[in-house]
């Protein structure tokens, strides 16, 4: 795996004056600690970095390809995606987030006609509904992040770069489509799964497991 140009700045103030705390290397680099979470949790997770609770972070004399990252790498999303929770874009606010409550999930997916067209989240649901807006009346299409700006993946995709995606993006689940050029020479994507948080948690419940 190759190593972005801050994640190898990190791992070099790391070696020089381990053991280092999130907090100096976010002064030292010029950033917030928010924005390096993303690339301390990728070089704890490949092994290039321990984090020591209230020690701060020291250097892994383990190679990069640490074996849990050859492994997860080697897994694809088919192997543990799980069933998305759709609506359409006429389903009004408030039924959306009774139905998002009712099956327990972080973020809805939005199609039409098996097309995925959009993702709305808890987030996006509490600003509106603190926003004073009738929720009763305004359909979830109004509310939601349209395509193409939504992150997603595909069935072969590796399972790692899928926990990637999550991290640094900071969202809770990923759609897992498939690609087709409709009728209208379009590129349309079929929603065929998704990956959150919580698959990739029961599989490293199950790594541990030895299974």
């Amino acid at each position: 795996m190759k190593l972005t140009p801050r994640q190898q700045e990190i791992v070099r103030l790391v070696k020089e004056g381990q053991p280092v705390t999130s907090e100096a290397l976010a002064s030292k680099l010029g950033v917030t600690r928010a924005a390096l979470r993303p690339d301390l949790a990728i070089l704890t997770m490949i092994g290039v970095l321990d984090a020591r609770p209230k020690v701060g972070y020291i250097y892994s004399e383990k190679p990069s390809t640490s074996l849990v990252y050859d492994y997860i790498s080697k897994i694809r999303v088919k192997d543990i995606m799980s069933k998305p929770v759709t609506v359409n874009e006429e389903t009004m606010v408030y039924d959306a987030i009774v139905f998002l409550f009712l099956n327990d999930v972080g973020t809805l997916f939005v199609e039409n006609n098996g097309i995925l067209t959009g993702a709305v989240s808890r987030k996006d649901f509490l600003k509106i509904a603190i926003g004073g807006t009738d929720i009763h009346k305004v359909p979830i299409g109004v509310i939601m992040t349209r395509m193409p700006n939504i992150v997603c993946v595909s069935q072969e995709d590796s399972v790692y770069d899928v926990a990637e995606k999550i991290i640094s993006h900071e969202i809770d689940s990923i759609p897992v489509v498939e690609k087709s050029v409709g009728m209208d020479g379009k590129e349309h994507f079929k929603i065929m799964g998704k990956v959150s948080k919580t698959n990739i948690t029961k599989l490293f419940v199950k790594l541990g497991k030895g299974q």
